[in-house]
Formats: C-alpha cells, structure tokens, sequence
C-alpha cells in the first residue's frame, strides 16, 4: 500500500481529539471516509425508527408517505452545512436554526433526542470498523463524539454523557428497552426501504429491497416486524463492502473535501450553489396536526 495512502491518518493522529474534533471530523467525513460516512449516517437514521415514540411523530407528519426524498435530502444537508462550515459559522448557525426550529414544533422527550445523537455518532464508527478501507483511529472515534456533543448542546439537548464510553452505554441500554415492534415503526420502515429502492432502476429495485433487509441486524428487523432475507444477501453484501474496503486502500488520497457537496441532490439540483440553510426543511403542522405530538406553549 502507499505510504501517502496513510497521510491524512497521520495528520489526524497529531491532532487533539478535543480540541480539533471539527476539523478531525472534517477529515474523516469529507476526505478519508466520504461515501462509507453517508451510507452509515442512512443506516443510523433507519436504526432511530425502530423506537415507537420516534416512529409515531414521523407517521403522523406524512412526511415520509408524502416527501421521503425531501424529507431525507433535507437532513442530510442540514447536517452537512453544520459539518463543513462548523457549527458556530454563520451557515452552521442558520442550518441549526432550521434544525430546532423543526424539532421545537414536536413534543420530543429528551432521552428521544439523545438516542438519535448518539447513533450519528456510533454507528458510522461502527461501520467503518467493518467496511472502512482502515479502522478509523482513535482519535476519529473521540472527535466524532466531542463533535455531536457540541452539536447537541447548541440543539438544546440536556444530560450529554461526559464520556465517550458513557454516552454509548446509553445507546445500547436505550435499544434494548426501546427497540420493540409497532405499526408505525413498520410504515416508517417500509417508506425509508422504498426510498433506498427508488434511487435504482426499477428492474433492480426488488434486489434493493431485499439487500437492505440482508443489512439489518435482528433487533432491526424485529422491531419492523420485517421477515429476515435469506442468509446468502447478507454474506454477498458484507463480502460486497469488504471488497471494496480492500480495494481503496491501494487508492490516493482525497485531495479535496466533499463534505457538504451535492450538485446532483433530487430536492435541490446543484445544492449548494444559490441555496441557503433556510431554503431547506419541513412546512409548519397543519392546523388539524394531532395535539398530542406538539410541544406545548
């Protein structure tokens, strides 16, 4: 492999995890792990709606019955303008505005919210564990968890862990008590698995679908009420990652971030060029919106 293979690696090695946790995350994001960062963030959302609590505001939005794909491209890019300008820049303030002014709409309790944060956290570093074309270093797994707590107090989010291994000890605790079958976690399910298989061919799109049950784990699939593919879709698919893993390694590295990049994004064409944060987001409830999911004044 080639040694400059290595170098962003060893840039982020002498870096503090602390201190330059949005510039380490930069990095890993945006040069080292681009594609696999995006994949993992889709899988971490898809994990959060096997909680019903989380399962039921997302259903009575119609949101994602009406405009998955916006509905997806929305998150993505508000999440991604935080990242690539910093959540203290003046694009990551106004996409963080965005951001709870949607959330502060909904009743959301707060163990909800923290749940979610945790997994943009965890579960990209967990994917990167398996599929990454390197484990990610240390120093990426502390940066990421320094970042969303940063990110998480400027969304209000109260009672952050202090500590990398405490705040995924929740996570876990949170989905063995959490994770259980119910209607609406089943039609959020199917509503994101259709939105995966729309972006394909339509030839190909029940492949997809059965390839994205072939990527979910058991409590997943139990708490969607989904029938587990067959043994073979899971082992193609993981052989299928660790194959592509193995080959980037043997690739340059990025020269050039593309973190925050999406000229060919279905919502908005040739984001981020004539866009604002403020042009992205969800329409305010209707005024027939069930009471019981908003937050009261």
């Amino acid at each position: 492999m080639p040694r400059r293979r290595w170098e962003l690696r060893d840039r982020i090695a002498r870096l503090d995890p602390d201190r330059d946790h949005l510039e380490i995350y930069q990095l890993s994001a945006g040069r080292e792990f681009p594609w696999d960062y995006t994949r993992a963030l889709e899988f971490a959302l898809f994990r959060t709606y096997c909680v019903p609590s989380i399962s039921r505001l997302l259903a009575a939005t119609g949101e994602f019955r009406d405009r998955p794909q916006k509905r997806y491209d929305d998150t993505s890019l508000l999440m991604a303008e935080i990242a690539t300008h910093g959540y203290d820049s003046p694009r990551g303030r106004e996409a963080l505005k965005v951001v709870n002014r949607a959330h502060g709409r909904f009743a959301i309790s707060n163990d909800d919210m923290l749940y979610v944060l945790s997994t943009f956290i965890y579960d990209p570093i967990e994917w990167l564990g398996k599929y990454g074309w390197r484990p990610p270093h240390e120093h990426e797994k502390l940066a990421a968890f320094h970042y969303y707590r940063e990110v998480g107090r400027r969304m209000g989010i109260r009672e952050i862990p202090a500590g990398y291994a405490e705040f995924l000890a929740f996570k876990q605790r949170y989905e063995r008590e959490q994770f259980v079958y119910s209607e609406t976690n089943r039609q959020i399910g199917e509503y994101t698995v259709g939105l995966f298989a729309a972006w394909f061919p339509a030839v190909l799109r029940p492949a997809v679908r059965l390839g994205v049950r072939g990527m979910l784990d058991e409590p997943m699939l139990r708490a969607f009420g989904f029938s587990p593919a067959p043994r073979w879709v899971g082992a193609l698919g993981d052989l299928g990652l660790r194959a592509r893993a193995l080959a980037l390694r043997f690739f340059p590295p990025r020269r050039t971030s593309i973190l925050g990049v999406s000229p060919r994004n279905r919502t908005y064409p040739g984001y981020p060029a004539d866009y604002h944060p403020t042009d992205l987001g969800a329409e305010a409830p209707a005024p027939d919106f069930p009471a019981e999911h908003l937050r009261r004044a």
